[in-house]
């Protein structure tokens, strides 16, 4: 019986029947060729031998380089988890060393069996590895929109949040807060809000796993991916863009011990907003009010009291960050500790934000074939906010009257509800302030286990687990001393608790074969959280005791409340990456994800991904070119998902908060919708990669991301017995524009860098329920609107006309059709009359950030702005403190440059004539409070110098640098309110009493050991 051959006996047998003909071949042209020669040449026989060794760089050794011999397409492999490599060769031939990030290296074998290599980081940014979806590529061979920022970048403005941090940095990228508070949490929306009901905010991932915080002193780099083909293996969950943060690992060889800290202080920035002084409240007043009562209601001994209500509130504040850090280890064993304690207090007087955080980073080399991660991040943080009363110190500060005199004859601190108190909320903040609390305490915890397993040269698998908790409580105490405890004292306990566990399994491949590169990934993933919350609500407390079993009643409505949710996800992708000759890159990625939010019918929603690229620069027509050293260009396409929506949404639900003859009872609540699936976004990028001379990078991004099936809450007839049911209905499209440039301007004894990012947008509304608008309008807040055709954060009111220059009223547009069907605009100076229509939106039209980086020996400048273009705010507290003599126990604004109010037939103004109670409701809401929120603020200033080494030597310091820094320092804006930054995303465009932003100058200094 014949057995079968294997292929690997088949490849042997032909390639030894090639050996011997090509021998047999050459020994018959050399003997005809020198037949006449005498004596015969020697043919110089190459010997092959085995070449081991070890690649490193200066951290330690390096896995996955590949090591190939230099001619022949054939002979290659790759190092192993120690950076070890074994491979056959000739000995008179050379090794090829690559590595992506690092240079290449060509070593003559001359004989040698053993050859170890120390690879040298490439210098060019364009070699830079960032971490994209479950893998890492550099920078050049990406087929995607992607944007990083540096840790170092990310740390020159003072901040404990890493949102916060990103602002500017990055283009497309929006971050913004309708707070200045200290602890406030900023918004990020990633090119332009794509959902109605759904959430817009990105999904954030940490150390190569969803979910997780991380202190900004720990963070080596922030990935923002933002298009399909670099979301593609969080696609499910990716329309909304995916920001990975990296923490800092510890390195091979001689530990380090970093200390640094920064303190400074704080003030409250203002802006453009001023308050009228004692003196000009009087004057101002007296143009309005009745002749007749006017001494009576505002006797001239008012202005013996001139009370700066903002000096009593705002302060100037501390802000302290320490950072301690060890990392450091051995080949088997690296490890990163770090301690970092953050307080900063708010320019709001009573307000802070204190943190602790703690994180252990330790990578374990068991054996060659595993390796054992451990990443453990745990903190402590304390919040106060404003807890003065009802009213808020804010509401204090800008509208109490300058009359009113805080503090008593023997400097005990007024109520506000004395008789000759004049101010309308009758209410003093500092009085609050002496015995109430508003606490906010919260822990955390989150650890990452990880597991590598190389099972042979380019085939591994690792498994990543997390489970993190976080518990929080929130007190709000009022005493029975103060005006908003009743005279009861009320006490609000908030209790809330949160825990999460992932697994994320993965299997990678590589593979190279002559010129072409292969990789691949496929995972499995399950994920599962869990959250309840409870609130109670007590009164009747001994002064200064603030314990719920202190209470004398425990109320069971207002704050009386209990919640549990729960939600999984499960996962399972599979990406394929391909590379030819470092020239031509294709992926493309199928996922497959559940989750418990969505309907049982569709639970689960299929999406895809696909990109490639083409390096013309490493083409062979452009090999003799000097200017160029990369020009790339690329395009994707694919769907990703949104799930950002409440738990049991798809489910018929009954509520059990209703009561029923002393016994729970239960009415129907939610109507059930078991074909709820995943929202879908459709994104096509185009993209150019190009840097000159080593000096100018840039990369340019034309994008079009459509949202459809939106996960939108759809009215219902009231017969129905039910408001609304949410439902896979419309579509938003958002396009735009995206540059980013580098430039190295000047380089020698005298360096000069820039970085300038801008981006546009534009969104449009393509399809509703039925067509029809949505239009929120709760009498409080500007109205808005949601229309097919129209950008998706659109205000819609009273369009404000302007002044009647004949008698000061206030007008506004009336919009009619005539008997042709034209449209007409008229003005009236009844506000009833007015039409509501289209009057603006708050999205902006473009953003962006820019820096100048200069250098001169031991000494360091920098200078960082960011700007905003094109978005309207609308200045809700202007109805209060502008309201033309409706409130005349409210203070006024002071009349910024370009205002005028007024006074007489044929003023030409922008402020109706003042009258005593309002001139027929110029101050309800319409555009007239709408305001151009453009801006340009210097973000950060800093200047710092590095000790010279030779004194650091004799001291035993590795390193020090001391600088300087100013946060804030500057805004250019017409807004006339304090700051013109507010809430961008879904829900924002207004600001209301707003916490203004600090101004910051800090002192700091780095120390290396």
């Amino acid at each position: 019986m014949i057995k079968k051959l294997t292929q690997k006996q088949i490849r042997f047998i032909r390639m030894s029947m090639i050996f011997i003909i090509s021998t047999a071949l050459m020994s018959m042209i050399n003997e005809n060729a020198h037949a006449t020669v005498k004596p015969k040449a020697t043919v110089k026989q190459t010997v092959d031998l085995v070449v081991k060794g070890v690649v490193k760089d200066k951290d330690g050794p390096l896995p996955s380089v590949t090591v190939s011999l230099k001619g022949s397409t054939k002979v290659f492999t790759a190092t192993d988890i120690n950076g070890n490599f074994s491979l056959k060769v000739p000995e008179d031939g050379v090794l090829v060393f690559k590595a992506i990030g690092f240079a290449t290296q060509e070593v003559p074998v001359n004989g040698k069996s053993t050859i170890n290599v120390v690879l040298q980081g490439s210098v060019s940014a364009l070699n830079e590895v960032v971490v994209v979806g479950y893998t890492s590529k550099a920078l050049s061979q990406l087929s995607s929109s992607v944007s990083v920022v540096s840790g170092e970048k990310l740390r020159d403005v003072t901040s404990n949040d890493v949102n916060s941090m990103l602002q500017g940095k990055a283009p497309g990228v929006i971050v913004s807060s309708a707070s200045g508070s200290p602890g406030a949490q900023p918004s990020v929306v990633i090119r332009g809000s794509s959902s109605i009901t759904a959430g817009s905010a990105p999904l954030y991932v940490v150390d190569g796993v969803i979910g997780g915080t991380a202190n900004p002193n720990d963070v080596e780099s922030v990935t923002i991916l933002k298009d399909a083909a670099a979301t593609g293996l969080y696609g499910s969950r990716a329309a909304n863009g995916v920001i990975i943060i990296t923490t800092k690992s510890g390195k091979a060889g001689k530990n380090q011990v970093n200390f640094s800290l920064t303190t400074g202080v704080n003030d409250a920035t203002t802006g453009n907003f001023k308050l009228m002084n004692g003196q000009q409240l009087y004057d101002y007043q007296k143009t309005f009010y009745d002749p007749a009562t006017f001494n009576r209601d505002r006797p001239a001994s008012l202005l013996s009291n001139n009370t700066n209500w903002m000096n009593l509130a705002f302060r100037t504040a501390l802000t302290q960050n320490y950072t301690v850090s060890v990392s450091g280890g051995s080949e088997r064993t690296q490890v990163y500790v770090s301690g970092n304690y953050y307080n900063e207090q708010g320019t709001l007087r009573t307000t802070f934000n204190q943190a602790y955080n703690l994180r252990a980073n330790v990578t374990h080399k068991i054996s060659d074939k595993f390796k054992l991660s451990v990443r453990l991040n745990t903190g402590f943080r304390r919040t106060a906010d404003d807890a003065s009363g009802n009213y808020g110190a804010i509401v204090g500060a800008t509208r109490n009257l300058p009359w009113d005199y805080p503090y008593n004859p023997d400097g005990s601190i007024r109520e506000g509800t004395e008789a000759n108190w004049l101010g309308r909320e009758h209410d003093n903040f500092l009085h609050g302030w002496q015995y109430n609390l508003n606490d906010t305490k919260q822990t955390f915890l989150n650890g990452d286990v990880r597991l590598d397993y190389y099972i042979t040269p380019g085939l591994s698998f690792s498994s990543s687990n997390r489970a993190g908790y976080t518990n929080s409580k929130g007190e709000l105490y009022y005493d029975v001393r103060s005006k908003a405890g009743m005279g009861l004292g009320q006490l609000i306990n908030n209790l809330s608790f949160q825990s999460n566990l992932i697994t994320s399994n993965q299997l990678h491949y590589e593979k190279n074969i002559g010129k072409n590169s292969f990789s691949a990934i496929a995972v499995a993933e399950a994920e599962t959280n869990y959250a309840d919350a409870n609130s109670l609500l007590g009164q009747g407390l001994v002064a200064g005791l603030h314990v719920m079993n202190a209470a004398s009643t425990i109320l069971s409505s207002g704050a009386l409340n209990g919640s549990t949710n729960e939600n999984s996800f499960s996962k399972g992708l599979v990406q394929v990456d391909y590379n030819y000759d470092n020239r031509y890159f294709l992926v493309g990625s199928y996922i497959n994800e559940a989750s418990s939010r969505f309907g049982a019918n569709k639970r689960a929603g299929n999406f895809f991904t696909l990109g490639s690229s083409w390096i013309l620069s490493n083409e062979g027509f452009m090999k003799d070119q000097k200017t160029f050293d990369l020009l790339k260009l690329r395009a994707s396409y694919g769907q990703t998902g949104n799930a950002q929506i409440g738990n049991y949404q798809t489910l018929g639900l009954y509520s059990f908060s209703s009561q029923y003859a002393g016994y729970s009872a239960s009415v129907p609540a939610q109507l059930a919708n078991p074909d709820l699936t995943w929202e879908k976004a459709k994104t096509v990028d185009v993209g150019l990669d190009v840097s000159i001379f080593k000096r100018i990078t840039l990369n340019v991004d034309v994008y079009d991301k459509t949202s459809a099936a939106l996960l939108l809450n759809v009215q219902l007839p009231y017969t129905s017995g039910y408001s609304s049911v949410i439902q896979n209905v419309g579509s938003v499209q958002n396009r735009g524009l995206e540059l980013n440039l580098s430039t190295v301007n000047l380089k020698g004894k005298f360096n000069w860098e820039t970085n300038f990012n801008i981006a546009f947008n534009r969104s449009k509304v393509i399809k509703l329920d039925q067509g029809k608008d949505i239009i929120t309008d709760n009498g409080f807040s500007p109205p808005t609107i949601v229309s097919v055709g129209h950008d998706l954060n659109s205000f819609y009111m009273r369009k404000w006309a302007g002044v009647d220059p004949a008698n000061g009223d206030p007008l506004w547009e009336k919009v009619t059709t005539d008997a042709s069907g034209n449209k007409v605009v008229t003005k009236t100076n009844v506000l009833s009359d007015a039409t509501p229509q289209f009057v603006g939106s708050f999205s902006p039209k473009f953003t962006g950030g820019f820096m100048n980086t200069f250098g001169y020996k031991s000494f360091t400048l920098s200078a960082f702005f960011n700007f905003v273009s094109g978005n309207m705010v609308f200045n809700s507290s202007r109805q209060n403190f502008d309201s033309d003599g409706a409130y005349e126990t409210v203070n006024s604004i002071q009349m910024v440059d370009g205002w005028s109010r007024w006074t007489k037939p044929g003023d030409i103004a922008t402020h109706p004539k003042a009258v005593f109670g309002g001139n027929k409701n110029s101050n309800k809401i319409s555009s007239r409070y709408l305001e151009d929120g453009s801006y340009l603020r210097l973000r950060n200033v800093m200047f710092g110098y590095d000790l010279p080494k030779n004194f650091l030597s004799r001291i035993k310091v590795s390193s020090a640098r001391v600088f300087v820094s100013g946060d804030n320092l500057w805004t250019l804006t017409k807004y006339s309110g304090m700051d013109p930054e507010i809430a961008l995303g879904p829900g924002g465009g207004n600001s209301v009493d707003r916490y203004p932003i600090s101004r910051k100058v800090l002192f700091g200094i780095n120390l290396g050991l």
